[in-house]
């Protein structure tokens, strides 16, 4: 177990250089002059070559790059180009825990609302109701965050009135249409998966074993049948929680959502190199931490994982 989880650690740290590296070379490599952006084009060139002088930008790439890994080595992510003074992990902790907010009740949602129509269609195989919570998945799949968002928000906000804007609200009820939002194509997803799982295991053999004993449908249906998919759930509600954190960024542009997203969306506009790259770095790195924890727990879980992987 001990070398499977250092394997595992190995190839994550292995995964994010090479992410940090993939980004920083992108970010620098992507046409245009953080500067010029700065002083305006009407600035003066030696102004501009200051400018650059300062911030290191007049170096090769390469050297930059030796400077940016020994600074983030020291955990010093630079500052930000545009808000003088202010450190980029400064900014990152101020929005950060907003976006976390966000994902995770997004995440809460998905789950609530998969488990039951999964496990609920699953039940009602070949009926009407099973048909119609498979039309709604095939449209959540389907239907993207920047078209959800604006639709709920007129659905809500514009016609029946029930709700104000998010921006306009506190509280939880300020992260009711964002997390519906971020988590409905998950939810999709995952009460398909769910309802074939569920199909599955309740044609085995110790299902029909359990109901010969006289033991309750709903004891059956979550004791034994349900708790026999309960890894495979567990494993895709991990991984898709770093997807969450990702995809916050268009839901939280959608509802003026003050997290990572929008501050990243400002960055890449100001060609704040530091911010954008402070924030892809955390994400990314969030990502690969999120399913090294879920790979050790599913090792953990069932032991046949890690003899087999090693």
């Amino acid at each position: 177990m001990k070398e499977f989880i250092l394997k595992k650690i190995l190839i994550s740290f292995i995964t994010i250089v090479g992410a940090v590296s993939l980004v920083f070379f992108i970010i620098h490599l992507i046409p245009g002059d953080p500067v010029e952006n700065l002083l305006g084009e009407q600035a003066l060139s030696v102004d501009k070559d200051r400018i650059r002088k300062n911030l290191g930008l007049d170096k090769p790439i390469h050297q930059q790059y030796i400077v940016f890994i020994e600074n983030l080595a020291k955990g010093d992510l630079g500052e930000s180009l545009y808000k003088k003074g202010q450190k980029v992990s400064t900014l990152i902790a101020q929005r950060f825990p907003n976006t976390f907010i966000l994902a995770l009740s997004a995440m809460l949602v998905a789950i609530s609302l998969a488990m039951g129509a999964g496990i609920l269609s699953s039940l009602k195989r070949g009926t009407i109701i099973d048909t119609t919570i498979m039309a709604i998945s095939g449209f959540g799949i389907s239907i993207p965050a920047f078209f959800l968002g604006p639709l709920l928000l007129l659905i809500f906000c514009r016609w029946w009135k029930v709700l104000l804007p998010p921006a306009s609200q506190e509280g939880i009820l300020s992260l009711v249409l964002p997390s519906i939002t971020l988590g409905f194509a998950l939810a999709a997803f995952l009460s398909r998966l769910i309802r074939s799982q569920m199909i599955e295991v309740l044609s085995e053999d110790f299902i029909r074993t359990a109901y010969s004993k006289g033991l309750s449908k709903k004891r059956v249906i979550f004791k034994h049948a349900f708790s026999n998919i309960l890894v495979v759930v567990i494993t895709i509600v991990g991984m898709q929680f770093g997807s969450l954190l990702t995809g916050a960024i268009i839901t939280e542009r959608v509802f003026a959502w003050q997290g990572i997203g929008t501050l990243m969306i400002e960055a890449i506009s100001k060609r704040d190199y530091p911010v954008v790259q402070g924030t892809i770095i955390l994400i990314s790195s969030l990502y690969v931490v999120i399913n090294l924890l879920i790979d050790i727990m599913y090792a953990l879980i069932d032991p046949r994982i890690r003899y087999a992987k090693d």
